[in-house]
């Protein structure tokens, strides 16, 4: 199927069920014109975490990979007023770009944006209370590790969402050398392995190519 095709059902989905919002649209626009890579969820798959995130009763959410904001803002709006989510970002010029996005959403007093490489300020949450709903969308390499602490600050019926885990096919290559390959591999096999988790995997396609999500609940 041509990506063309992808990207026709994606913009239909768009028309119908996801009205133009100038915010979300105003945060591209600014991480296209600041250089951020194209990385961000589609709308689509952002309208599914804000959903995930509604559907679970999260109140409390961790995400692990901020970039410019854009799935920051998704999340954050599925938020009760009361609610806190706090994002972690290693580079500090996507880091003030989110910022920026974020406090135009009207989010910045939900929102707490932690600069620094993740397996470095995650140690700093231990005093936190459990997170609810924990998003994990940064170096895949590291995915294992994001896993066991997305568990250790985690309680049960906590959601755990990973973006980018098919990686074009790729997952199923048991031979790839890709380091990001081989860290997604590992991730799994980390789920697979633990009993505190239920979990399984979803294939996409659209204007993100053909990629995935995995999506957990932790057990007691």
């Amino acid at each position: 199927m041509p990506q063309s095709r992808w990207d026709a059902v994606d913009r239909y989905i768009g028309d119908r069920l996801l009205p133009f919002d100038s915010v979300l649209d105003e945060a591209l626009r600014a991480n296209a014109q600041a250089g951020l890579p194209p990385h961000d969820v589609s709308p689509a798959q952002g309208k599914l975490l804000n959903l995930l995130v509604s559907m679970s009763g999260a109140r409390r959410i961790l995400e692990i990979g901020t970039l410019g904001g854009y799935s920051t803002i998704w999340l954050g709006r599925a938020l009760p007023e009361s609610g806190c989510l706090i994002t972690l970002e290693a580079d500090p010029h996507h880091a003030n770009i989110a910022r920026t996005n974020i406090a135009r959403a009207g989010l910045a007093s939900r929102v707490d944006l932690i600069e620094g490489a993740a397996l470095e300020t995650l140690p700093k949450l231990t005093f936190e209370q459990p997170f609810d709903f924990v998003f994990i969308d940064a170096d895949k390499p590291s995915n294992p590790q994001y896993l066991a602490w997305a568990l250790k600050l985690s309680r049960p019926g906590t959601v755990i969402v990973a973006d980018n885990v098919v990686r074009d096919g790729a997952l199923a290559d048991d031979h790839s050398p890709d380091p990001k390959v081989r860290g997604v591999r590992q991730f799994f096999d980390a789920m697979a392995a633990n009993p505190r988790l239920e979990a399984t995997a979803i294939q996409t396609v659209g204007t993100k190519g053909y990629d995935g999500f995995a999506i957990a609940i932790v057990g007691g």
